[in-house]
């Protein structure tokens, strides 16, 4: 007689086995979430072999292919909603990093990083306790500040700074709604300071009584301070808060005490082998600024994470262990990974890459695409850096346009001592980022190889290449590039004669 129970046992128990994607697609959302197979493995009570087969054409079966298939589901809907966060921030970045101020009635203008969202039930507002029907970046505030009615706030969280209605009155009116985040280089509440360069420059000038070289000096002592609390001054209204202090992998540490790390920056230092025949006369030109125009560049703002080979994501920044290209192009023009005599693969940032990338492209077609082998990579912007650099700027063209000195050397021992100091550093402890700075460097190295790539295309003969602002050229340099002391601009550093004229006429009027 037949069981049938059995057989219904049976038929309740069999399941179709879980699909499973293509081989390609497992590996690229294991990849995709920067984990190694070790990782995957121990989690799912496999061997890392085991997940090389899987992604090699193998499939598991029974209980622990259902395991990996909700690995797989759970890493592409993650993935999925990054690249739509990615997206919405990449949109937004396209109008701008601030956000546009509301305006605050009589009392003027309020800035806040966040929207506001409007509150079922009303809460203590963070700034004066009295009930708030609004709250910004998930504190309860009032959009108005007419409306804060003054007080000790009594919601949760750090204090909030404010001032005086009035002299007679009891109330106090925030100055700006105030958001709590994690530790690392954080917006800050908008200064009462219009100009906080111009006033350092005019206390120290009023210090030391007028004495040019003696304010110059202490300017130029305290530069890092000052620049840093400039950078904070000007990340108000922006959409990222720097990680100031991430964890940082060991390629990026010293190897030794007075050693380096394991960066290769790509700095130029170049000379044409060959010039055409005949006498030229050669105009050595300064590149004006050239790490204060390097301050717009990628910079990944939070810890770097690893991920390895394949494509490149310029979502993300950070540095790349790549074989570069060959460069069969070394007697007109610079080689954009700077003089390297050692073969094989070399860590490179962010700034090389991507020239790297676009050299290799259909525009230019000068190398073939370089191979990337690992990387170490955040999110990234280009604009982090960007409200700082334009006050640095605009202070420095300022101090051009009214020859003062005094301002002019206290903006760039600014800017240079801050691209300086960002990494292993006794002089600026408030910032830990040798990637940024290596970013930074490397970047202004790419763009003095722009500049001697435009002077080739536009005719004239490149000379030489050297370091971040040294570009010497034969022709007539002032059709290709504007002559000024601006950061836009150029100015002649040294002009000198190079080859012997060929004329025989020439050379009989020398010899008499």
């Amino acid at each position: 007689m037949t069981d049938f129970g059995a057989i219904d046992a049976l038929l309740a128990g069999a399941r179709q086995e879980v699909p499973l994607p293509s081989v390609e697609v497992r590996r690229g959302l294991r990849e995709g979430l920067n984990l190694s197979r070790a990782q995957v493995a121990q989690a799912l009570g496999v061997s890392p072999s085991t997940i090389g087969g899987w992604e090699s054409g193998r499939d598991p079966s029974g209980e622990v292919r259902e395991k990996y298939a909700y690995f797989l589901d759970g890493a592409r809907t993650r993935l999925e909603a990054q690249a739509e966060q990615d997206a919405e921030e990449e949109a937004s970045e396209e109008v701008g990093e601030a956000e546009e101020a509301e305006e605050a009635g009589e009392a003027g203008e309020t800035e806040t990083e966040g929207e506001s969202e409007t509150l079922s039930v009303a809460q203590p507002c963070v700034l004066c306790g009295h009930p708030a029907r609004h709250q910004v970046a998930g504190f309860p505030q009032h959009l108005d500040p007419v409306e804060c009615g003054g007080g000790t706030a009594t919601a949760s969280g750090p204090p909030a700074t404010a001032k005086p209605a009035a002299p007679a009155a009891t109330a106090v009116v925030p100055a700006t709604p105030v958001k709590v985040v994690p530790v690392g280089r954080r917006v800050q509440t908008v200064s009462d300071e219009p100009d906080p360069i111009a006033a350092a420059v005019a206390g120290a000038l009023a210090e030391h009584e007028g004495d040019v070289d003696a304010a110059t000096a202490a300017l130029v002592k305290r530069a890092i301070p000052d620049a840093m609390a400039l950078l904070d001054s000007t990340r108000k209204g922006g959409r990222y808060d720097v990680v100031a202090h991430p964890w940082i992998p060991d390629i990026l540490r010293k190897q030794t005490a007075r050693g380096a790390d394991q960066i290769w920056e790509a700095r130029p230092k170049w000379a044409r082998r060959e010039l055409p025949p005949g006498a030229h006369e050669v105009t050595a030109l300064d590149i004006n600024g050239a790490y204060l125009s390097a301050l717009k560049t990628h910079l990944p703002i939070g810890q770097l994470e690893h991920s390895t080979g394949f494509g490149h994501d310029r979502r993300r920044a950070g540095v790349h262990l790549i074989t570069p290209p060959v460069w069969d192009h070394e007697g007109e023009l610079p080689n954009p990974i700077g003089n390297r005599d050692e073969p094989g693969p070399l860590w490179v940032t962010e700034p090389t890459l991507r020239l790297l990338l676009r050299l290799s492209g259909p525009k230019y077609g000068l190398c073939e695409p370089p191979e990337i082998h690992e990387s170490f990579t955040s999110g990234a912007t280009e604009n982090l850096l960007e409200k700082f650099r334009i006050a640095l700027k605009d202070a420095r063209d300022r101090a051009i346009e009214q020859d003062d000195e005094v301002t002019l050397e206290y903006v760039k021992a600014m800017y240079s001592k801050f691209v300086s100091t960002m990494g292993e550093s006794n002089y600026n402890r408030e910032l830990y980022r040798p990637d940024w700075m290596h970013l930074i460097r490397s970047q202004a190295f790419a763009n003095l190889w722009t500049k001697a790539y435009k002077a080739y295309g536009e005719g004239l003969t490149v000379v030489r290449a050297m370091g971040t602002d040294e570009l010497h050229v034969i022709g007539d340099w002032r059709s290709v590039f504007p002559e000024g002391r601006g950061v836009s601009e150029v100015k002649i550093k040294d002009t000198y004669t190079v080859g012997e004229d060929t004329d025989p006429a020439a050379a009989g009027e020398h010899e008499n």
